[in-house]
Order: C-alpha cells, then structure tokens, then sequence
C-alpha cells in the first residue's frame, strides 16, 4: 500500500478546495481503513466548498471533504471484531456518543454529540479513508459501488418520504436536486401517486420525469398551488415533501396540502423562515415532521432491500461519474449551477 494518497482537501478558510498528496492514514483502536470503491458529493459538500456562513461556523481547515462512501477494508485497528479485511461497506456518517439522552432512548439519529465525517474530521474523498467499525454497514457483495454510496442519502429520503403511510397517496415534492430525485423514486416504488414535483431548473425537470414523476411543474413560470389544485381536483396533495429549503417553496406546499394531511421537510432552509403558521398549520391540523439523519439502523435496512429489490430507479439520478478527483472542480461546478444528479467519483488504485 502506498504511503501517500491523492485527497479533495479544504486548505484554508475561503471558496473552493484542493486536490493534494496526504498520507494513508492508520487505523486506531475500534477503525477500519477502507479503499474507496466510490464516493459521492452531498449538499453540504458542496455548502463547504462555496464557504457558507454555515460551513464557516463549522468546518476547521485543513480538512479531507466527503462523507458519503462505499468502499473495503483494508486495515483493521485494535479491538475491532465485528469485520475483517474484504469487507464491503459502506458508512453511517454520523458518528454518536450513545451516552446522551437521545441515545439512550435509541434515538441515535438526534445525538445531542453527534459528529460526521467530512465534517467535523476527515472525510473520504481520498484513495483511503478511516471509518469507525460502529459506523460500518456491511454491503451484499453484488451491489454496485455507485448504488452502496448512495445509501447515506437515500436513507434521508426514506426516512422523509415514510415518514407517514404514502401507498395511494398523492405527493408533491418541492425540489428535483439529487435528494428530491432519490425522494421521487422511494415514492413511486412505494406506491405514492400522483407524483406532483415542482422544480425551476429545466435540467432538473427533466430528470425528475426519467426518475417516475408522474407531473412536473416549473414554479417560476406556472402557480404551482393551481397545478396541484387542478390534478387533485381541488382537493390537495396528501402528502407534502419539501427538499428545495427555499421559502417560498415551503409555503406553495403548506398551501397545496389538502387539510389533516402529512407534511415532511428535509430541505435545509438559508435563514429564518416567516409563513402564516395559523392558517396554513394550525387551522389545516398538518402532521408536520422534521427530518435529519437515518434512523440507526432501521433506515439502513430498509434503504438496503429497496436496492436490492431492484424498484428504485437510481440510474438517472446518477448523472455524472468521475474516475479520480482531478475533475473535481468541474464536478462541483456543475453541481453549482444545479446542472447535475448524483456526481460519484471512483478513485484511481
């Protein structure tokens, strides 16, 4: 094994990142070192790239990026025995005390001390990776390296779009970037319909009609309420799912709900958020959830036998593939101008 590897590395407070050589890291006691197999850009990736306000307040540089990965053992550290070299994983990215009030209700997926990978220590954009044997969700060996990285996010859209019973129900669903799309296909396999989505983006418009969307609707030149009205017969959606995070989509889809009706949001909203609380909550008695994390590790099965049952529709998601990470920046450009799905890259041996 090499000594040094090839890492995506935020280097300094500011835009963008850097492809540089850093050491393979060591195992320690209760760690695995993975190969990475794949690797794929999330959301807030990209949040820590652009240097937002949030990633300002969060992220220490100099830090390997990434989170989302699937990838085999190579190493294993002390005290480890619940895997062994060959192993095929992928990894739960938040990492919990299991001390806190959350955990010990089994509510792992809100520790009050949870860390994530990328994050707050290193990620996984890199050849070699660390990943805490506690945090490994061991892979079937015929899933496909693109698929098992996905796991981490689809486990959020899971968890948003059964939140609630969805069979039969009609949906609508605020935003087509690469979460909204994964909510789209968990939807259809489950036997959501219509499937209504509203989305600016041309480019995401159309890959939410290749993913299943049974209506697609442009907000910015059509009322997307009226839209909704119109296929529901005015009755509203059943279902709300909101993964855009912009304002005004969250109150267009607090609007379309038909009243008693479930609302799930996942979108990660950039300020504080004014609607009128009364009548588009209160008076219509939504079910609202908030969403965060996968459920540990009921999410995880779950998003594991829908990919093996072979419903979801993931390979239109999955819009670009870089092999290495010298086209990093393009691939994070790309995803800047909401001109991407799902960007995996597969690192170089």
């Amino acid at each position: 094994m090499a000594e040094k590897m090839p890492a995506i590395v935020k280097t300094k407070p500011a835009y963008g990142a850097e492809l540089v050589e850093v050491d393979v890291p060591k195992p320690g006691p209760g760690e695995v070192l993975i190969r990475v197999l794949a690797t794929s850009i999330c959301g807030t990736d990209l949040h820590i790239y652009e240097w937002n306000e949030w990633a300002q307040s969060r992220i220490k540089p100099p830090q390997i990026m990434g989170h989302e990965v699937a990838g085999e053992v190579v190493e294993v550290g002390p005290g480890v025995d619940t895997l062994e070299v060959g192993d095929y994983i992928s990894a739960e990215t938040h990492i919990v005390c299991g001390k806190c009030y959350a955990c010990q209700r089994g509510q792992y997926h809100v520790c009050q001390n949870t860390k994530i990978f990328g994050v707050d220590m290193d990620g996984v954009f890199a050849t070699y990776a660390i990943v805490p044997a506690q945090n490994a969700w061991k892979n079937p060996k015929g899933m496909k390296p693109e698929y098992a990285t996905l796991q981490e996010p689809l486990g959020n859209a899971v968890d948003t779009v059964l939140s609630g019973p969805i069979a039969g129900r009609s949906t609508l669903i605020t935003g087509a970037g690469p979460l909204g799309l994964l909510g789209i296909t968990v939807a259809k396999a489950s036997g959501a319909y219509p499937v209504i989505v509203s989305e600016p983006s041309e480019f995401r418009r159309e890959l939410a009609k290749k993913v299943g969307a049974d209506y697609v609707v442009n907000p910015i030149e059509e009322d997307p309420v009226k839209f909704v009205m119109d296929v529901t017969d005015g009755k509203g959606v059943d279902v709300f799912l909101e993964f855009s995070g912009a304002p005004k989509a969250l109150e267009q889809g607090l609007k379309a709900v038909t009243p008693a009706g479930r609302v799930s949001l996942l979108g990660l909203f950039p300020r504080e958020v004014t609607f009128d609380i009364n009548n588009l909550v209160i008076f219509k008695a939504l079910e609202v959830h908030g969403i965060t994390g996968r459920h540990i590790w009921n999410t995880w099965i779950t998003v594991s036998r829908l990919i093996q049952s072979g419903k979801l529709n993931l390979d239109p998601i999955i819009t670009h593939k870089y092999r290495g990470f010298d086209d990093f920046e393009e691939a994070f450009e790309l995803m800047r101008a909401g001109k991407t799905g799902k960007v995996v890259f597969f690192p170089k041996e």
